[in-house]
């Protein structure tokens, strides 16, 4: 997988990309990264990536013409996605890695800034993503949430994939607690059943667990889990919303 990242800061990226889980996957060559500042294809002698919005308004919005530059002076590969951060994106979600990680060779990521991009910026696009409904300073935080969800899933960056499919948001439920050594601490106990050696009880626990702890946390998740699970009373559902 190729990472091409379109960033104004690109020392946003130098600590992150060299720790942890992340740091060995692209030391492995699982995943590469390639960071590229629109500021280096301006024009102008001071360099200049944004400018007043037409109309009036607060604030400042990136040109069009130094991201038009960057995106264009990166390579394409087959399975390409362009993916621009911004609020007004799809909201970020596990299917969304798993479709990214699976289905694509080459992901570029554009960061927004200030109060934005220009909107023409949209026809280079293929994809708007967002991390969440809030605003934040800038793309680079959005987009590396997005390039580390989408590494931790290549093969070859998680040491037992089996962890992989227990994990919150992978089978539409959120995780099971989970407990080490010691067995109590400050009066605190592990379940007995984790302690019984009994792996179908324990099986069974954890997946009651899972129910329980997203019908308390994530109600959502399980209304949409019913859904996918009755296709035809979504459908009629949807219907009669449509035509009161």
């Amino acid at each position: 997988m190729r990472f091409d990242i379109v960033t104004l800061f690109p020392e946003f990226f130098t600590s992150p990309l060299q720790s942890g889980l992340l740091g060995k996957a692209f030391a492995k060559g699982v995943a590469e990264v390639h960071l590229v500042n629109p500021r280096d294809f301006t024009t102008d002698k001071h360099h200049r990536v944004d400018d007043e919005p037409y109309g009036g308004g607060v604030g400042m919005l990136i040109k069009p013409e130094p991201i038009f530059a960057a995106v264009e002076s990166l390579p394409v590969l087959p399975r390409r996605a362009v993916v621009l951060l911004t609020p007004q994106g799809q909201t970020m979600r596990q299917e969304m890695f798993r479709a990214f990680a699976q289905d694509y060779e080459q992901l570029v990521l554009i960061c927004g800034h200030y109060e934005g991009v220009d909107e023409r910026v949209t026809h280079l696009v293929d994809l708007e993503v967002s991390l969440g409904d809030f605003v934040l300073t800038c793309g680079e935080i959005p987009a590396l949430t997005l390039l580390n969800g989408v590494t931790r899933l290549l093969p070859g960056t998680i040491g037992k994939v089996e962890s992989l499919k227990a994990e919150s948001f992978e089978e539409g439920l959120l995780d099971y607690p989970q407990y080490t050594r010691p067995a109590t601490f400050r009066g605190w106990q592990v379940p007995e059943v984790l302690l019984s050696g009994n792996h179908a009880e324990i099986e069974r626990w954890r997946q009651q667990q899972q129910l329980q702890r997203t019908r308390d946390r994530r109600p959502d998740l399980l209304a949409k889990l019913s859904e996918t699970a009755d296709p035809n009373q979504h459908q009629s559902n949807s219907s009669e919303a449509s035509h009161p």
